[in-house]
């Protein structure tokens, strides 16, 4: 367990990521003041993470069907002699973000902003706001001088000390240089490392029959909702979408404007916000069974498509941890048949590694969220937490009987539930851990989830669902002040007010 004594004292920090994650990590643990060196390593040219917006993407990353990161997004080989100067890396690195053009955040603006600094308005807003916001953290929070920019961590490996009882760890860092066209490699160490590296970098399409082929025969033909920005480069195409998640219901929705009528939309199942029909321009059809050479789809059904001009696969993405140096580090960190992190308790700290964590994997509140692992860190990692971590055999058990009741559910591990006060209960561990700040300031406090946040996760809906958002039990809401803040003027939002009574999860859309 971490003491204050000065030999054991952390007193560097290293965070991967600036995005929503990184910035409350990195005041979080700045507001600390004991720390002797912060650094945050940020890959791309700004902070604001998967929120920026990259206009014109790369179309040339290559889709792997069932493909998994170890794979697709392997670790660089790391030169020798470093530090040291290479002409830039050719291989892909999956940088670019999945943003699109009408993009708005689905968790209620006073439910998803940092507890110390509000959206400018909502419920719910475009995608240019959340990433103003990030970056606008760093300087509110004169934090920004932390920031190394256009810098990839490139390989994380512990260094143990000969009792085996303290741990630093060095990192592999690569500078991209875009003026002389180089990358500029050294290595640096920390006595902890703190992961907010996000999870939507690297785009997963499942294996289907006859996919591969397909791919080969009919290039560009099939897409990743990762580089869709737009629906006019599909006017008066014949498109499919796979999947019905947001980006599917964004996407499909979104098409019926441009494409060729019906848009058709695979489902494996009715999302929250399927009515009994398909809305007017979309035609629903179950999953994809086989692809054929001769350009023909068919599906489950044994009904078939021909003539498609562009599918769009929004099957979402999977977490990559492509530094994580797993020879040198003796395991893996992401288990990719279970689809969690290794050895974490509470999603945010290690069992074995008592100087690492890990911010941002669950799907929950987003940033609030991020704030409680991130101050409960902050408060750990500086010797001043109210509650102490249990021993580590009670973590195994926690993590086991997690990942049993998970699976008995069909689940996912990381997947935490509002319904159920499975997200109380999480967010009140942290806040347990955390405790107060110091009677002379130093130290973030966790936020209290106060009516006014309760509320509006459980009355505020992105997408209104049909039977149950304009009927008597509910009353649909469009630009009305919520919070001091007002909905977007350009009217192309559509939320609804909506009483309780839904037996799905809330927060099952994020």
């Amino acid at each position: 367990m971490l003491t204050m004594s000065d030999d054991k004292r952390i007193k560097s920090i290293a965070i991967i990521g600036a995005g929503a994650a990184g910035a409350i990590t990195s005041a979080a643990f700045a507001a600390e003041k004991c720390f002797d060196r912060i650094q945050v390593f940020e890959r791309k040219e700004s902070a604001g993470g998967t929120w920026i917006y990259d206009p014109s993407p790369s179309s040339s990353f290559p889709l792997q069907p069932g493909g998994l990161p170890p794979d697709i997004d392997p670790p660089l080989k790391i030169p020798n002699g470093l530090p040291k100067i290479t002409p830039s890396i050719e291989q892909e690195r999956y940088t670019e973000t999945p943003i699109y053009s009408s993009l708005t955040t689905n968790v209620p603006s006073i439910a998803m902003s940092f507890s110390d600094l509000p959206f400018p308005y909502g419920p719910f807003v475009p995608h240019h706001v959340p990433r103003q916001y990030i970056e606008s953290y760093f300087s509110h929070h004169r934090i920004d001088t932390l920031l190394s920019l256009n810098t990839t961590v490139e390989d994380v490996s512990v260094i143990r000390t000969a009792n085996k009882k303290n741990e630093k760890w060095k990192l592999t860092l690569r500078k991209h240089d875009s003026v002389r066209r180089v990358d500029v490699w050294w290595e640096d160490e920390f006595d902890a490392v703190i992961f907010a590296n996000g999870h939507y970098a690297v785009p997963f399409v499942p294996q289907v029959q006859g996919l591969t082929q397909y791919l080969e025969l009919f290039p560009g033909r099939i897409i990743h909702s990762k580089i869709y920005r737009t629906p006019v480069l599909w006017k008066d195409k014949k498109v499919l979408i796979i999947g019905n998640s947001a980006s599917g219901h964004d996407l499909t929705a979104e098409l019926v404007s441009m494409a060729h009528l019906p848009v058709y939309q695979s489902r494996r199942t009715a999302s929250r916000w399927d009515g009994a029909e398909p809305p007017h321009g979309i035609a629903w059809k179950p999953t994809v069974k086989e692809y054929l050479q001769s350009g023909r789809i068919i599906f489950e059904d044994d009904t078939y498509l021909d003539d498609i001009d562009t599918v769009i696969y929004c099957t979402g993405y999977k977490a990559s941890f492509p530094f994580w140096n797993v020879r040198n580090n003796g395991r893996e960190i992401w288990n990719y048949k279970g689809n969690k992190l290794v050895r974490n308790y509470l999603h945010t700290f290690f069992q074995d590694f008592s100087s690492l964590g890990v911010v941002g994997v669950p799907r929950v509140l987003t940033f609030r969220s991020f704030e409680y692992q991130a101050v409960a860190l902050a408060r750990l990692f500086s010797g001043r937490e109210s509650v102490k971590l249990p021993s580590v055999e009670e973590q195994e058990r926690w993590e086991k009987e997690r990942k049993g009741q998970r699976e008995k559910e069909g689940k996912k591990f990381h997947d935490i539930e509002w319904e159920t006060g499975e997200t109380l209960r999480w967010l009140g561990d942290l806040y347990r851990i955390a405790g107060l700040g110091l009677l002379t300031g130093e130290g973030r406090v966790p936020p209290v989830l106060g009516g006014e946040v309760r509320w509006a996760i459980e009355n505020l809906r992105k997408y209104p669902e049909p039977g149950k958002d304009k009927d008597d039990n509910a009353k649909e809401t469009k630009r009305h002040e919520v919070f001091g803040g007002t909905e977007s003027k350009d009217g192309t939002d559509d939320w609804v007010l909506v009483e309780r009574g839904i037996k799905k999860d809330l927060l099952s859309f994020v």
